[in-house]
C-alpha cells in the first residue's frame, strides 16, 4: 500500500481505489494521514539505501569507495527524481506538523547513521584513517547533497551539478 502511495500522495480514497481494497481498509493500516506521511518517508528512504549499498564497492580505495557512493546516491535523483521531490515535500510538511516532526527527526537520523557506517566501512576496509569523525563528514556531505537535490529539483543544469557532484565529494575527501 505504501508502494502505491508513493506514486502520488493521493487521497485515501483514490489509494483504495487503485488498491482495489474498501477505504476503511488504508485507514485501518495507516490510521491517520500523518502515519501514512511516516509510512512513505519510511519506505523512501529505505529504497534509497538500498540502492546506495548494494553499489558499495568491495575492492576500492577508500576515495574511490566515496566517490562511487555519492554518485550512486546522485543518480538516485536523476533516475527518480519524484522521489526525492516528494521525499522533500514530506520533509518541509513535518518541519510544520507536530505529529510528523519525530518522523522527520527518525528519518535524518537513520540517513545520516547508514551514510555514518559506509563511510567508517570503507576507511576500516581501506586502512584509511578519517582526518574527522565519520559523523561529521556524514553530515557535511548530507547537506552539500540536500543542496545539490534541490537545485536540481528546482533548477536542473546537467553541467552545473557535474561539476558541482565533483566539488563536494573532493570536499568530503579532504575533510577526511
Amino acid at each position: 500500500m505504501t508502494k502505491t502511495a508513493i506514486d502520488r500522495m493521493r487521497p485515501k480514497r483514490r489509494a483504495a481505489a487503485e488498491l482495489g481494497v474498501a477505504q476503511a481498509t488504508v485507514h485501518y493500516t495507516f490510521g491517520t494521514k500523518e502515519e501514512l506521511y511516516r509510512a512513505v518517508m519510511e519506505q523512501l528512504t529505505q529504497d534509497l539505501v538500498a540502492q546506495v549499498e548494494r553499489a558499495a564497492p568491495t575492492d576500492a580505495s577508500f576515495e574511490d569507495t566515496i566517490a562511487t557512493l555519492a554518485e550512486a546516491l546522485w543518480h538516485t535523483v536523476l533516475e527518480q527524481p519524484a522521489s526525492h521531490q516528494l521525499l522533500t515535500e514530506l520533509s518541509m510538511f513535518a518541519l510544520r506538523t507536530p505529529h510528523l516532526q519525530e518522523a522527520l527527526h527518525a528519518h535524518q537520523r537513520d540517513i545520516s547513521a547508514v551514510t555514518t557506517k559506509l563511510i567508517g566501512e570503507a576507511a576500516e576496509r581501506t586502512g584509511h584513517r578519517l582526518a574527522q569523525p565519520a559523523e561529521t563528514i556524514a553530515r557535511f556531505f548530507l547537506a552539500g547533497f540536500d543542496g545539490l537535490t534541490m537545485q536540481h529539483l528546482s533548477l536542473p543544469d546537467e553541467e552545473a551539478e557535474e561539476a558541482c557532484m565533483r566539488a563536494l565529494i573532493a570536499a568530503v575527501l579532504a575533510m577526511a
